[in-house]
């Protein structure tokens, strides 16, 4: 049966890693839907959430019946677990990035997706930051004029030595594709949210740190519509002027023919008309202490109200794979020291829809 206004959605959570905190903290400030379970290969971790814990996801499916499942796992564990679920039949599927092992992959599942009218939706949330939000409907309103140029320039500071990474995210020092697959990947769709599908991409990757196995720095130059760049500057050896180096990740400039949005490092959106020096503030800084701007909070209450009112639902896993896809050209890029153009139907930014 089609899940009411009047009723209480049913979430159960699969992984309960690092980042699944995030997560289960949303879940549990939501006045239509709660937590009602959580499964990991560990029971004691699964255990230390508010919610029926298992190490058996079969067994949960069964017994829980979830209206969401919402997937919180690395790409290798992801699969299984969707299948699983389709299975099942649960309708609504959350699943974290990075998406799938292989763009192959990702197709194949999401057809799976589709066939069994089943929703997937990728947990991808930085375009729900509020920043982000905010400089969509500057954008939107025309208030840069003609844009020129967007540049984003990653600086979390948490790169060096050898033990980077090792306190929080321990994984990231084995990952093959780091950078780009694992934290660029989030600005590919911000980017292509604000100012469409890029039509080509440049990159010239490398790796700093020698005790990490993928890239930690590059630069990436994205061709989107209108003529508009954007550049990524990543590099996580470097920090930028933040009290919370993870609150926004580095700073970022939008510049047009009448003016100029900067985001700062605590999450303040400044606007500055060309030809001025004065800025006025769109944005105050972001006052939240969680993780950026409680933009895990605003992606999963924008799924739980497309389910309750039937409205349109973003970063669908289908709408999804055009990321991935333009990762992979990054990568091909870097490798071959070629710019790659995109082919697929050009989509108008996402922030019109």
């Amino acid at each position: 049966m089609p899940v009411t206004a009047q009723q209480m959605l049913k979430v159960a959570g699969v992984g309960a890693g690092y980042f699944s905190r995030f997560h289960y903290d949303s879940w549990a400030r939501m006045d239509r839907a709660r937590c009602v379970a959580v499964c990991d290969t560990d029971l004691a971790k699964a255990q230390s959430v508010h919610a029926r814990a298992y190490d058996d996801l079969a067994i949960m499916l069964s017994e829980q019946q979830p209206d969401i499942l919402d997937v919180i796992l690395p790409p290798a564990g992801q699969t299984d677990v969707i299948r699983a679920a389709l299975q099942k039949g649960t309708k609504w599927i959350i699943c974290q990035k990075p998406f799938c092992m292989s763009l192959a992959q990702a197709h194949a599942l999401t057809a799976e997706a589709d066939a069994a009218g089943a929703k997937l939706i990728i947990h991808e949330n930085f375009r729900f930051q509020p920043w982000y939000r905010v400089i969509a409907t500057e954008l939107q309103n025309g208030a840069l004029g003609q844009l020129h140029q967007a540049t984003f320039r990653l600086r979390p500071g948490d790169g060096q030595g050898p033990d980077a990474y090792l306190a929080r995210q321990p994984s990231f020092q084995q990952m093959p594709r780091f950078l780009v697959q694992e934290t660029a990947v989030h600005w590919i769709d911000t980017f292509r949210f604000l100012l469409g599908n890029p039509t080509a991409v440049y990159a010239d990757l490398r790796q700093i740190n020698p005790a990490i196995a993928g890239e930690d720095a590059g630069h990436i130059l994205f061709d989107h519509p209108n003529g508009v760049r954007a550049l990524f500057d990543g590099n996580r050896h470097l920090d930028h002027a933040a009290d919370n180096l993870r609150r926004t990740m580095g700073e970022a400039l939008f510049e047009g023919t009448e003016g100029t949005l900067t985001l700062r490092g605590d999450g303040a959106v400044m606007f500055r008309n060309f030809g001025a020096s004065a800025e006025r503030e769109v944005l105050p800084p972001d006052p939240f202490d969680g993780f950026g701007g409680d933009c895990v909070h605003a992606l999963q209450s924008h799924v739980v109200h497309a389910i309750l009112e039937g409205t349109e639902v973003e970063n669908t896993a289908r709408d999804y794979l055009d990321v991935r896809m333009i990762e992979d050209a990054i990568y091909t890029s870097a490798a071959t020291g070629t710019k790659q153009p995109l082919s697929y139907p050009l989509r108008p930014a996402l922030r019109a829809r």
